[in-house]
């Protein structure tokens, strides 16, 4: 178990919605921010590395990012670690038993303070195969956690009586498209979209007082500068399902992984917006013009949330501090 924490599950299940966007190409696009090894850690906070799009047995940067993650998480002293789905390429596992938990995950994230637990959600390479069979892994596993394909944490900020709010969702069922095609329809078609939209609504509208940041956590973007030339369907399909959700019960951070890069976007309103799926593979990425930061290179993301501040740094495989970004809570 991860440290000054308190866990409240909540399961059920998952469905879609369109904005207008522009974008501006680039195969790696960045604000510029001169890369440094130095790295900040706030008082009183959760500290967390998020990533995501990794499992390659290895292979493709996974091992050089993993690495470095271990020594980030030892240097910060990292509670936990999120993955933003695309777990197992390149089609899932098949059940609790599949050789690749040891191959692309027992046997690569290996550092000692990598072993707290891990709260993963399920991307669409995970559909390929048996998504189920991941939650089924929570059970003899001492640190994957999904006890469901969405779920819910609720963790205490130190020295604190705050909590943060983190929801774990599927948006795969979020995408029509997905419902007729033929390696993700047959486990998309088993989800009930709408139950999982309610579900969600219903774990941010929580009227504890003692809630400060709310996080949502998912595998598709909803906004991003990799479809810099066109929009994929599945940005628009997740932005039209859940965006207004977002805005309308005020969460703090969106989390995403799908595209093989770094981002941080930050339109007009409340919620800032991440993409951490670079763990493994590096693709062109674009800056949007609400984005902070977009860069095409293999790495993570740290954070580390208090009661006022959630401090946001990029890091490569290499430990270059890339950008980093203070979101404050008033």
């Amino acid at each position: 178990m991860y440290k000054n924490s308190k866990i409240n599950f909540s399961f059920a299940i998952l469905f879609f919605t369109v904005i207008p966007f522009t974008a501006c190409y680039g195969q790696q696009t960045t604000n510029n921010v001169k890369q440094t090894k130095t790295l900040r850690k706030l008082e009183n906070a959760v500290n967390f590395i998020v990533m995501g799009d990794w499992g390659r047995n290895g292979e493709d940067h996974q091992q050089l990012v993993a690495d470095q993650m271990g020594i980030t998480a030892a240097e910060i002293g990292a509670d936990f670690i999120i993955s933003t789905g695309d777990n197992f390429y390149p089609s899932g596992v098949i059940s609790e038993f599949d050789p690749l938990w040891r191959t692309s995950f027992e046997d690569i994230y290996t550092a000692f303070a990598l072993q707290w637990d891990w709260y993963p959600v399920l991307g669409n390479h995970d559909y390929k195969s048996n998504p189920d069979a991941q939650v089924a892994y929570s059970k003899i596993s001492r640190r994957w956690k999904m006890p469901a394909r969405y779920y819910s944490k609720k963790i205490k900020i130190p020295g604190t009586n705050e909590e943060m709010l983190i929801a774990f969702i599927d948006t795969n069922p979020l995408i029509p498209e997905f419902y007729k095609n033929l390696e993700y329809g047959p486990n998309v078609q088993t989800q009930d979209s709408t139950t999982q939209k309610q579900w969600l609504r219903k774990e941010l509208n929580n009227k504890s007082s003692n809630i400060t940041w709310k996080f949502v956590v998912g595998h598709h973007p909803i906004f991003t500068g990799s479809d810099a030339r066109k929009e994929g369907y599945d940005t628009k399909a997740v932005r039209n399902s859940i965006k207004k959700l977002i805005d309308e019960e005020e969460v703090d951070v969106y989390l995403a992984g799908h595209d093989h890069s770094l981002q941080h976007i930050a339109p007009k309103g409340k919620t800032h917006y991440f993409v951490s799926g670079a763990a493994s593979e590096a693709t062109q990425v674009g800056m949007l013009p609400d984005s902070k930061f977009a860069q095409s290179e293999y790495g993570f993301m740290l954070f580390s949330v208090n009661a006022e501040i959630t401090l946001v740094q990029v890091i490569d495989y290499k430990g270059n501090l890339l950008y980093a970004s203070e979101i404050n809570k008033n």
